[in-house]
């Protein structure tokens, strides 16, 4: 074992517990059992079974309230793989159940047995006749699609509010539809063909010519009992009308009995059964989408009510003057709402009945907008709106920025509201439709069922289409608060049903929560024609059981999950996913909600039982040393839940008194350090250039298994040489203080690069544009503290956040000047990261800084003094995390684009994982992180690779082979006097 190696127990929850009744049980402490783990390793590979106890609980939770733990864990590559998992379930008469993003809200991607990971290697995107189509494959997000067919004018007609984490797979599965989609728009009606896995094995691509003819002869009997059940459909004209009538409003409960009416074939009904059947008829292994235009000129209102009922009344004149959305937000969602960034703190104080209502008009034109706002105004006339705070307009915009703002708002009406509710208790969302003119009846009922029943709810919907959503929040370690949940869930089941004819799932599909009452709202005919569906496609039963379809009348209290409270800045968790696809290691260990999945766990454990002894020992690696630490989590988590943070903080958990002192000694002698790592990071270069770069390496890893492999470096063949010294400057006539990163003055550029080093062509483009910038003789010994922050080592951030502060308060002449910071991690990290490791004086003198990433500077400050006299033909630019965090992307965008005549940010672009030099503590880690965004780089042609941070400008070159550079030295390059010859090298 290394010296240093941190104790797993260092992390071991404290206090004396009890055991939760929901535990992870003791028999499954060793993992997946066997024969199961053993048959599965050989049919599939090890690589592609995840059977340790940590990787069962956390793929146990998803976004919903429910928590079944799997046996084991299949990440599939490809159909063979699912082929294979579904020939061994018939054999061994086992149930598979498909997940991707885990983001259903009704348990839907859990299963009790097998569970097949469909998300890591799933992702894919191929636009179709100049984007009119688009061919996706399942574990790719909405998100992602819409940003390729943006670029067209298209988009995809299903929007659902998750759209940044969900994935197509479980879109179709469940036909979510969203804020616009309807009946018109969802999945159902714009999906052209699709690939599906049957139970059996069986391929089957709905837009192949020859489909009918193969399927008939690979599956006759099922071809056989879908035409049965359609004719008998048809020959019932009052079951077929009812079933017409059920789709009229929106309905994505039970099966789509509408496809034997629109299917004409047994391929044909396949394809639109296969929409919204939650897994339990096959795996979707392609989608081809019909894409609808992408209308850019938008008009936006947030209109406020002083009641629930009040605002429900409005949405008919809005549905019919054109409007594309009108979203109902209640006041406990607005006021839940002012955690998430951007939204007026002022709402906090609205009153408790007050509601709004978000209404938004899109038009291919300019004209086409005008003459919407025109009907919109009318509207507007005829209502009676309040304004109960300042904040609030009742005005339509067509700032962007606005009409951005409230989106967030509106679609974080469960992670918001979820996020604020009282700390271990469990959040239901439920959805529901009535036909829109009964929209108004539909809320004051609610509000009166929630009120007998002592839950003050949250309610928002898509008001356009009759369809809620609301949230409850209950205590499912109390029996009698489950109780109390149930005599809930069965009034307003007969509420939805026997007074509006209603549909109890608008577009969460069935579910675990719902499946108990489909026969109450389609009644015994219909009810039993979807088990003999079931039973034709799936007749062993092996996909997904217990999803739609369940006979037992309380299902819905099965496996609902208790919630223990852990580290405060977790608490609000719901679990939703949504900081899933930013995580750099979401492919490799853990993601963030992960993370805290499995904190809960140790915290139902008694302590020092089996299970928790094996979560604290997996825990190290998986979620703590794997962690980038770059906070983007808390940045797409609508409450802003910082998991990085939280993993620093563990870190620092595992370091001894002894060595955070030691550590805090590096930062007191931080000169010493700059000077030495400068030294040798020159002279092992040069060894490198001599005996090669392997080893280098080997001599490292070898220190690196003596010492630890989470505190010593890995040399990599991209680490340049040393950096040159740094240029004189002026200080009389500056304009700025300009502070060179450690990194800059201690790492030169590529060692492909011809040209000036980063602090010299700052300083030059500086002086060029007339705003020269003085660089302090005494910079050397000083950082930004993200060294020591980014492992946790409190006394060493300390000591040197005070000293920066102290430092630049003195350079700037007490913030007279900017000062200007070349790393945007290191402007980061001034800015805001030491702010909290401050003492009372300094955070005072901190307050009267104005730190300013120097990409930000160039673009504002000298961008409209240059002129630019080259520029290269195409460039593709990495934004950082710390741009992200700074709100810093416009403005590097406009740095390249005077650089370059085409700039491209990839689409897959995110988080690298170098995080300063955890790419060289764990490779697997930038392997993982940035494998899309590489694939994307290398599939063409760059004149130049840009970024904004030495470090990350290594990670991509170590990902993609490519020398990345800082942009300023690029705009550097385009603004230099002299002849066109004068080009990079």
């Amino acid at each position: 074992m290394p010296l240093l190696e941190p104790k797993p127990q260092a992390l071991r929850p404290s206090g004396r517990r009890t055991a939760s009744v929901d535990r992870v049980p003791g028999r499954l402490a060793g993992g997946t059992p066997e024969p199961l783990r053993g048959d599965l390793t050989a049919l599939l590979g090890a690589a592609k079974v995840l059977w340790k106890v940590s990787d069962l609980v956390r793929y146990a939770s998803d976004a919903s309230p429910y928590r079944f733990v799997p046996q084991v864990v299949v990440v599939a590559q490809d159909i063979d793989d699912i082929s294979a998992v579904l020939s061994y379930a018939h054999g061994k008469g086992r149930e598979v159940v498909f997940r991707a993003a885990g983001t259903s809200l009704n348990g839907q991607a859990q299963g009790e047995d097998i569970l097949v990971d469909v998300r890591r290697h799933w992702a894919g995107v191929e636009l179709l006749d100049g984007g009119a189509r688009v061919r996706v494959r399942p574990g790719t997000t909405v998100a992602r699609v819409n940003a390729a067919l943006a670029r067209h004018g298209r988009v995809l007609g299903p929007d659902p509010a998750s759209a940044l984490a969900c994935t197509i797979g479980g879109v179709v599965a469940n036909n979510a539809s969203g804020m616009t989609a309807g009946t018109t728009r969802n999945s159902y009606r714009t999906v052209a063909s699709l690939t599906v896995v049957l139970a059996s094995g069986t391929v089957v691509d709905t837009g192949d010519p020859r489909a009918d003819q193969d399927l008939a002869h690979a599956e006759p009997r099922l071809c056989a009992g879908l035409l049965a059940l359609k004719a008998e459909i048809e020959a019932d004209p009052e079951l077929a009308a009812r079933i017409r009538a059920k789709y009229a409003i929106k309905n994505t409960n039970g099966y789509r009995l509408d496809a034997f009416l629109d299917g004409s074939t047994p391929v044909e009904i396949l394809r639109g059964l296969m929409v919204g059947s939650e897994g339990t008829f096959g795996f979707i292994s392609e989608v081809v989408f019909d894409t609808l235009p992408l209308e850019r000129h938008l008009s936006t209102a947030l209109l406020f009510f002083p009641t629930l009922p009040a605002a429900a009344a409005a949405v008919p004149p809005f549905n019919e003057a054109g409007a594309r959305a009108v979203e109902l937000i209640d006041g406990n969602t607005l006021r839940a709402s002012v955690s998430v960034a951007g939204v007026p703190a002022d709402w906090a104080a609205l009153p408790r009945r007050t509601a709004a209502l978000l209404v938004e008009f899109r038009a291919p034109d300019e004209a086409g907008r005008e003459a919407y706002e025109e009907a919109a105004a009318r509207v507007l006339a005829g209502l009676d709106l309040v304004a109960p705070v300042a904040s609030v307009t009742n005005a339509f915009t067509r700032d962007a920025e606005a009409i951005a703002g409230y989106w967030k708002a509106r679609k974080a009406f469960v992670t918001a509201v979820g996020g604020s509710r009282p700390a271990g208790t469990t959040l239901i969302t439920e959805d529901f439709a009535v036909p829109p003119p009964r929209l108004a009846e539909a809320c004051e009922a609610l509000l009166a069922l929630q009120e007998a029943h002592g839950f003050d709810a949250a309610v928002a919907g898509h008001a356009a289409h009759g369809n809620l959503h609301f949230l409850l929040a209950f205590d499912a370690a109390d029996p009698s608060d489950v109780e109390r949940y149930a005599a809930f869930m069965d009034d307003f089941c007969r509420l939805t049903v026997e007074r509006f004819d209603g549909s109890l799932k608008a577009e969460h599909a069935t579910g675990r929560n719902i499946a108990p009452f489909l026969e109450l709202e389609w009644g015994p005919g219909a009810t039993e024609l979807m088990w003999r569906t079931k039973q034709v496609i799936d007749p062993d039963g092996v996909l997904a059981p217990r999803i739609v379809l369940d006979r037992d009348p309380r299902a819905h209290l099965r496996g609902l999950k208790t919630i223990p409270k852990v580290e405060r800045v977790a608490d609000p968790c719901i679990e939703c996913g949504f900081c899933e696809p930013t995580c750099p290691s979401r492919d490799l260990t853990t993601t963030p909600r992960q993370r805290i999945v499995l904190r809960r766990e140790m915290m139902r454990q008694s302590n020092g039982s089996p299970v928790q002894e094996a979560l604290l020992e997996a825990y190290g690696y998986d979620a703590v040393d794997t962690c980038a630490g770059d906070s983007t989590c808390a940045l797409d988590c609508p409450v802003g839940i910082d998991t990085g943070a939280l993993m620093k903080g563990f870190r620092h958990l595992r370091h001894s008194p002894r060595e955070e002192r030691a550590v805090a000694l590096t930062a007191r002698n931080f000169m010493a350090v700059e000077a030495s790592a400068r030294l040798a990071v020159g002279a092992a270069r040069a060894i490198g250039d001599r005996l090669g770069d392997r080893a280098l390496a080997r001599v490292t890893g070898l220190a690196r298994k003596a010492v630890r492999p989470d505190l010593l470096p890995e040399w990599l063949p991209e680490i340049p040489g040393a950096a040159p010294v740094l240029p004189r400057t002026r200080r009389v006539g500056a304009n700025a203080v300009y502070y060179p990163a450690c990194v800059n003055r201690i790492f030169g550029e590529p060692q492909r690069h011809r040209g000036p080093s980063l602090p010299r062509a700052v300083v030059a483009l500086a002086t060029r544009a007339g705003k020269p910038v003085w660089i302090p003789e005494d910079v050397a010994g000083t950082c930004c503290a993200t060294i020591w922050h980014s492992k946790g080592y409190e006394l060493g951030n300390a000591v040197m956040a005070n000293r920066i502060v102290e430092a630049a308060w003195g350079w700037t002449a007490g913030g007279t000047l900017p000062l200007v910071v070349d790393a945007s991690s290191c402007a980061l990290g001034i800015a805001h990261e030491v702010v909290p490791y401050l003492s009372a004086d300094n955070r005072e003198l901190h307050a009267a800084l104005t730190v300013v990433d120097s990409v930000v500077w160039a673009a504002e400050e000298l961008l409209p003094h240059l002129t630019v006299v080259r520029r290269a033909r195409s460039a593709v630019l990495h934004p950082t995390c710390s741009t992200r965090h700074l709100g810093d992307e416009t403005q590097l965008r406009a740095v390249a684009g005077a650089c370059a005549e085409e700039v491209v940010v990839p689409d897959d672009a995110g988080c690298c994982a170098f995080a300063g030099d955890r790419g060289m503590l764990h490779q697997e880690l930038t392997r993982a992180a940035t494998a899309r965004e590489a694939a994307e780089v290398t599939s063409r042609h760059f004149d130049t690779h840009l970024s904004a941070n030495r470090m990350c400008e290594i990670g991509m070159e170590r990902a993609t082979g490519h020398p990345y550079v800082s942009v300023l030295l690029e705009l550097e390059r385009a603004t230099r006097p002299g002849p066109e010859y004068l080009r990079r090298t």
